[in-house]
């Protein structure tokens, strides 16, 4: 017997057939969508299977095992840099009152703007070596480069440091929107029992806002596995460089699939963790009535140190990073106006608008498919394409490229042999490939806000619409769409500005001579030039404060 929707009683008899057949053109776009997710995961598992043991064999005798070791590093101490910044800064803006409170609110959020790889430039150009620190030191104090102690900025500690200072804002989002959501009768009640103010925090409001800062960190983690211009940048060997060593410097296709295969497992293994957290959080306050917990007033000392721990991360996560690298800007030779700059630019906006209309494209597909036809196939279907927000970019590109590249090659060798004709490489030397890698990136942030707005869609509209002889086409253009205008804009918006930092999917899979600004960036850095690294470093900067400045606004609204 076929299941029909609630929606569905309210229309004509005689349009349901139309109806149908409108549901399974959005039934198999959806498909086609997930498919195609988890296409590079499927395709790395068999590459890596087929790859022979001889290769594996020698990846665990000599650089498995330190890319493991360093990988899991780099994660502990980027978990507990963000665990403490985060939940320390969403407790103390939204629990305690104190000059400037209201400002650092939304200030938290700015370091979201920096791609990791941009703050590890700007910190370089000042701490290394030869940079304004430790000239400045060797000058006043006479001192020879032996002479004196400095920490290492390219180091793991390094690295982690600047993923810590690009990557807290997600525990702090989440950390402080569960502590505004949070009833006050259950902290009230622990300091009546004569619990102190830390107390009633760690043993109450802390344990309530678990599932929320465990989300928060895992988040955090997966961009931390997924990070490969901070770590290729300060020698950092991790998975995510080794993928990138294998494929281009030593030219082992299976070498680097068996590492995308590990780097695919941990990833994924971390994707399930968070989405059982995520489904456990749920918490129900005692009473009928949600009292909101009174901000302490902090004054003194305490208002002192709390405006110095909420000021520290934005100075040095935003401020002291933008001003850097403005400086450096000025002092290099790069020209923004360019022939070469403008085609930069124009590179990284042709891929970032393409991915951006065709991931938010997908979204509705699949999303409007969740509308019609609730239930296990399509939310099993919705699952799958999100998979791909806990797969690294260079996981993604090495899936991609190794089934495309041997199609490319059998259709040439094809063609040569019976018509004498050279198709070269069609498919995986296109930028449509490397659009289909950042779909599969960034599916599930596009797929996210677009549910949140039709989430506000009452199901009365659809039925209103069905009663009305409109098809699921004819309700999707003109009641979803216009409804959903801002949630589509700001999915839109927030693809734009990660395909333009995107680097290791872009590094791998880009056209020959095909650049972007990240690309750019990247090449300059690693040459050691990098005045010239800052320029196209602040226009990346510059586009992705965009998105945080919605967050911002919605950060504004309690």
């Amino acid at each position: 017997m076929t299941a029909v929707s609630e929606t569905d009683k309210y229309a004509p008899k005689g349009n349901r057939r139309g109806r149908q057949s409108g549901t399974g053109v959005f039934s198999f776009l959806a498909w086609v969508v997930a498919l195609a997710c988890i296409l590079p995961m499927v395709a790395v598992a068999l590459a890596a299977l087929t790859g022979g043991t001889e290769t594996i064999r020698h990846l665990v005798d000599t650089v498995l095992t330190g890319y493991a070791l360093t990988t899991f590093a780099l994660v502990a101490l980027v978990s507990v840099g963000t665990l403490g910044i985060g939940v320390g800064a969403a407790w103390l803006v939204t629990m305690t009152r104190f000059p400037g409170v209201r400002l650092f609110e939304i200030a938290l959020v700015l370091p979201l703007a920096f791609p990791a790889y941009v703050l590890a430039y700007a910190y370089t150009f000042v701490l290394d070596h030869p940079g304004i620190v430790q000239s400045s030191l060797r000058q006043v104090t006479g001192w020879g480069p032996r002479d004196y102690w400095f920490p290492e900025i390219r180091s793991l500690g390094g690295a982690a440091v600047m993923l810590v200072l690009v990557l807290y804002p997600y525990v702090y989002l989440l950390a402080r929107a569960a502590f505004l959501q949070q009833s006050g009768g259950a902290f009230l009640a622990a300091r009546a029992l004569g619990k102190n103010a830390f107390q009633a925090f760690w043993l109450v409001s802390l344990p309530m806002a678990r599932p929320a800062i465990a989300s928060g960190v895992l988040l955090a983690v997966m961009e931390t596995i997924a990070d490969f211009g901070t770590v290729s940048y300060f020698g950092v060997q991790t998975f995510a460089t080794g993928i990138y060593t294998s494929w281009f410097s030593m030219g082992d296709r299976a070498g680097a699939a068996q590492l995308a295969l590990c780097l695919l497992s941990f990833a994924l293994a971390l994707a399930v963790v968070e989405r059982s957290t995520r489904g456990k959080a749920r918490y129900h306050q005692a009473g009928k009535q949600h009292a909101a917990m009174p901000p302490a007033e902090l004054k003194g000392w305490q208002s002192g140190g709390a405006w110095v721990l909420c000021a520290l991360p934005v100075c040095l996560g935003f401020l002291l990073p933008v001003i850097i690298l403005f400086n450096m800007g000025l002092q290099s030779e790069q020209n923004l106006l360019s022939r070469r700059y403008i085609g930069f630019l124009q590179n990284s906006l042709t891929l970032a608008t393409l991915a951006a209309l065709l991931t938010v494209l997908a979204a509705v597909c699949l999303g409007f498919y969740q509308r019609l036809r609730p239930g296990r196939t399509s939310s099993t279907a919705a699952y799958m394409s999100r998979l791909g927000y806990a797969v690294p970019g260079g996981v993604i590109a090495v899936g991609l490229m190794v089934p495309f590249a041997a199609f490319d090659n059998a259709l040439d060798a094809w063609m040569r042999a019976n018509f004498e004709i050279r198709t070269g490489l069609l498919i995986s030397g296109s930028i449509w490939l490397l659009v289909a890698a950042y779909m599969v990136r960034f599916l599930a942030a596009a797929l996210g806000a677009y549910e949140s707005g039709q989430s506000t869609v009452h199901a009365n509209m659809d039925a209103a619409a069905r009663s009305l002889g409109q098809g699921p086409l004819g309700m999707l253009r003109r009641v979803h769409l216009p409804m959903l205008t801002p949630s589509l804009l700001t999915a839109l918006l927030i693809v734009f500005v990660d395909v333009m930092k995107e680097l290791p999917a872009t590094l791998i899979m880009r056209p020959f001579n095909y650049d972007t600004l990240a690309v750019q960036a990247y090449r300059l850095a690693s040459d050691e030039r990098l005045e010239g690294a800052a320029v196209p470093s602040l226009v990346i900067v510059a586009l992705g404060l965009l998105p945080v400045i919605l967050i911002c606004r919605q950060v504004g609204r309690r």
